[in-house]
Protein backbone atom coordinates (compact mmCIF):
# COMPACT_ATOMS: atom_id res chain seq x y z
CA UNK A 1 0.00 0.00 0.00
CA UNK A 2 1.39 3.38 -1.00
CA UNK A 3 1.29 6.21 1.55
CA UNK A 4 0.17 9.50 0.08
CA UNK A 5 2.47 12.55 0.20
CA UNK A 6 -0.24 14.43 2.10
CA UNK A 7 -0.22 11.79 4.86
CA UNK A 8 3.59 11.91 5.05
CA UNK A 9 3.48 15.70 5.39
CA UNK A 10 0.94 15.55 8.20
CA UNK A 11 2.69 12.83 10.20
CA UNK A 12 6.26 14.09 9.77
CA UNK A 13 6.06 16.83 12.46
CA UNK A 14 4.62 14.33 14.93
CA UNK A 15 7.41 11.86 14.23
CA UNK A 16 9.97 14.54 15.07
CA UNK A 17 8.17 15.34 18.32
CA UNK A 18 8.04 11.67 19.25
CA UNK A 19 11.75 11.22 18.56
CA UNK A 20 12.61 14.28 20.65
CA UNK A 21 10.53 12.88 23.50
CA UNK A 22 12.75 9.82 23.66
CA UNK A 23 15.85 11.97 24.26
CA UNK A 24 14.57 13.69 27.40
CA UNK A 25 16.49 12.88 30.53
CA UNK A 26 15.49 15.52 33.10
CA UNK A 27 12.26 16.11 34.95
CA UNK A 28 11.27 19.54 36.30
CA UNK A 29 8.47 20.95 38.43
CA UNK A 30 7.26 24.51 37.92
CA UNK A 31 4.52 26.69 39.31
CA UNK A 32 2.33 28.25 36.63
CA UNK A 33 -0.82 30.34 36.76
CA UNK A 34 -3.97 28.25 36.29
CA UNK A 35 -5.09 30.53 33.46
CA UNK A 36 -1.79 30.04 31.61
CA UNK A 37 -1.93 26.26 32.02
CA UNK A 38 -5.53 26.20 30.78
CA UNK A 39 -4.53 28.14 27.67
CA UNK A 40 -1.55 25.86 27.03
CA UNK A 41 -3.76 22.80 27.40
CA UNK A 42 -6.31 24.25 24.96
CA UNK A 43 -3.58 25.00 22.42
CA UNK A 44 -2.14 21.50 22.82
CA UNK A 45 -5.58 20.00 22.26
CA UNK A 46 -5.93 22.04 19.06
CA UNK A 47 -2.49 20.79 17.93
CA UNK A 48 -3.35 17.19 18.88
CA UNK A 49 -0.34 16.77 21.20
CA UNK A 50 0.07 16.39 24.97
CA UNK A 51 0.44 19.73 26.75
CA UNK A 52 3.78 18.69 28.25
CA UNK A 53 5.10 18.15 24.72
CA UNK A 54 3.88 21.61 23.73
CA UNK A 55 5.62 23.19 26.74
CA UNK A 56 8.81 21.33 25.89
CA UNK A 57 8.59 22.50 22.29
CA UNK A 58 8.09 26.11 23.38
CA UNK A 59 11.12 25.90 25.68
CA UNK A 60 13.23 24.30 22.93
CA UNK A 61 12.30 27.05 20.46
CA UNK A 62 13.06 29.75 23.03
CA UNK A 63 16.45 28.35 23.98
CA UNK A 64 17.45 27.88 20.34
CA UNK A 65 16.54 31.47 19.50
CA UNK A 66 13.55 30.65 17.32
CA UNK A 67 10.26 32.42 17.99
CA UNK A 68 7.17 30.31 18.60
Amino acid sequence: MEVSQEFKTVTNPYQKIAQATLRKDKRINIRIASKDLDEIQKKALEEGIPYQTLISSILRKYTSGRSA
